[in-house]
């Protein structure tokens, strides 16, 4: 049996839709909507019920979990916290300081304390890591080459566990991704009058660790790009996931974009 730790995204909707009538599942639904409520085998939580979170993966026989999708930081002050959430919680709010990923690392501690090992979210969903190529009919030029250069410079500078996944380099200068994630960055990036031009380079956070929350993008992710004026997107290579694969090549070709993995 394995365990399910769902949040928000299409990537837990798309591993359970692949895996649903092949494995023997525990969902621990950490969604704001209960987005898996209608399965019977789904359970809803929040982050600070670690008690009911470990309680149900351990009556379920789940010794291994699988994490997919994001789950915002918590407002500790207002989390629901059970008896072993009240233990664990003042680390949390320790490793909070540090930073989003950090937070991510010390649940999968608490989990190995209690015997639950963590495996990686793309282990049913191989086809979703794209290798290094450019996957597009259009490639970057002279001057894209030098915004992907300037944003993975400003992303490489990030602190170590800091929320930073993606940056839009454009012009020779670069806007940084905040906690608001991806989608609130390309919407408050202007598009310039009849010119394309910048990129979006999404990479996995330093410190990161690769089981759990690789930076993830596909067709709504060009979409988004093509509405802020941006020419391509930039993956690292293995270290990513990308939904919905054949369409946003397609969205990419008639738009004369890129997508490229380095």
């Amino acid at each position: 049996m394995i365990g399910l730790i769902f949040g928000e995204t299409d990537f837990p909707k798309y591993i359970y839709r692949k895996i649903r009538n092949k494995k023997k599942y525990t969902i621990i639904d950490l969604t704001n909507k209960n987005l898996f409520k209608k399965d019977k085998s789904s359970h809803k939580a929040s982050i600070g019920q670690f008690g009911k979170i470990i309680s149900i993966l351990k009556k379920n026989n789940c010794k291994k979990v699988l994490f997919a999708g994001k789950v915002n930081k918590p407002n500790f002050s207002k989390l629901k916290l059970d008896l072993k959430g009240i233990y664990y919680i003042s680390r949390l709010i320790k490793k909070s300081k540090t930073g989003d990923a950090a937070i991510l690392k010390e649940i999968i501690n608490i989990l190995k304390k209690e015997g639950i090992k963590t495996i990686s979210s793309t282990l049913f969903t191989p086809e979703l890591n794209l290798k290094r190529g450019n996957y597009s009919r259009y490639k970057p030029d002279a001057i894209d080459r030098r915004d992907i250069k300037n944003a993975i410079k400003y992303l490489n500078k990030s602190k170590p566990y800091s929320h930073i996944q993606a940056a839009v380099g454009r012009n020779n200068s670069v806007v940084l991704e905040k906690r608001k994630g991806t989608k609130y960055l390309l919407k408050n990036i202007k598009k310039q009058k009849n010119i394309n031009n910048g990129v979006l380079v999404k990479f996995p956070k330093k410190k990161q660790d690769n089981r759990i929350d690789l930076p993830t993008v596909g067709l709504k992710t060009l979409r988004q790009c093509k509405s802020a004026g941006l020419k391509g997107v930039v993956l690292k290579h293995k270290n990513n996931i990308f939904l919905d694969k054949s369409e946003a090549i397609k969205f990419a070709n008639k738009n004369s974009m890129f997508i490229l993995v380095q």
